[in-house]
């Protein structure tokens, strides 16, 4: 029996690959990953490695104004997969997935990969064009989450090939383009408030882009930001201002079932200068 469950396993290899700010992502990577007895990797640490001998590759990512994260397309291009991969992907979204799905099996078609299966799951909407709008009165959408997610997991362990939410939309285009995206970041991407800050350090551990340093005991942010609002989200001081509003604490944000300790990237000393 053991030896015979040693080759479901070498004939089972997943890897769910992915990017998280607020832990939604984050939070049904892991489900997946539990309930599918694989393995949790960061996409940034992935793009570091070589995935082509694994068997089934899973990417769970959020979605930003209808699309995937600004530095999601060359992160994915820049994965090394097999293209006899089973490969698919959920995505986390406040209500639309936009075409972030249609654009991520654009990417991989262009490395001669096909996507075989997509979904979504709905969680509290915590974007920056929805900044304002409270996502920690939005947990009701948390009830239909268990009823989506056994679906996707029963398909994935049958490993269907059904595309959900894979459309082409104008508006979701139109907030892409490239010049709109850069715009986008610029009038609503994080502002550090020097005043507030206190120079602790989270918000460039949390950086999935390593975007953030301190200089003399205060957060400095760079110019590559994706807009994820990680650094927001976790500032126990509120001291950034996004959307041009101020961040309140009542609406921070985080995944009930993820700890600030599950987001953290690096340690402070990486990105310190003093």
């Amino acid at each position: 029996m053991g030896f015979f469950l040693y080759l479901c396993t070498q004939n089972r290899i997943y890897m769910i690959l992915y990017f998280s700010a607020t832990g939604n992502s984050l939070a049904v990577a892991r489900q997946l990953a539990e309930q599918l007895n694989e393995q949790l990797m960061p996409l940034i640490e992935a793009v570091q490695q070589d995935l082509t001998n694994e068997k089934r590759i899973g990417l769970v990512l959020p979605t930003y104004d209808f699309n995937l994260p600004p530095a999601m397309p060359e992160m994915v291009s820049r994965l090394k997969i097999s293209p006899q991969s089973y490969v698919f992907t959920v995505v986390t979204c406040g209500s639309a997935a936009g075409n972030c799905i249609w654009v991520l099996r654009r990417i991989l078609r262009e490395k001669g990969i096909k996507l075989a299966y997509s979904h979504k799951v709905s969680m509290p909407d915590n974007s920056a064009l929805a900044f304002g709008r409270n996502p920690n009165k939005q947990l009701g959408k948390f009830e239909r989450v268990p009823a989506r997610m056994e679906q996707i997991i029963r398909e994935l362990k049958d490993e269907s090939h059904t595309l959900h939410y894979s459309w082409f939309g104008l508006l979701s285009w139109l907030l892409g383009r490239k010049a709109i995206e850069r715009g986008m970041i610029h009038c609503l991407g994080p502002k550090v408030i020097a005043d507030k800050c206190n120079g602790c350090g989270t918000c460039v551990r949390v950086c999935p882009m390593e975007n953030i340093r301190l200089t003399d005991n205060k957060a400095i942010t760079g110019d590559h930001c994706t807009v994820c609002l990680a650094c927001v989200h976790a500032c126990a001081q509120q001291a950034f201002r996004t959307n041009g509003q101020d961040v309140r604490k009542e609406r921070q944000y985080r995944h009930p079932d993820i700890k600030l300790k599950d987001l953290l990237l690096r340690s402070t000393e990486d990105h310190s200068s003093r």
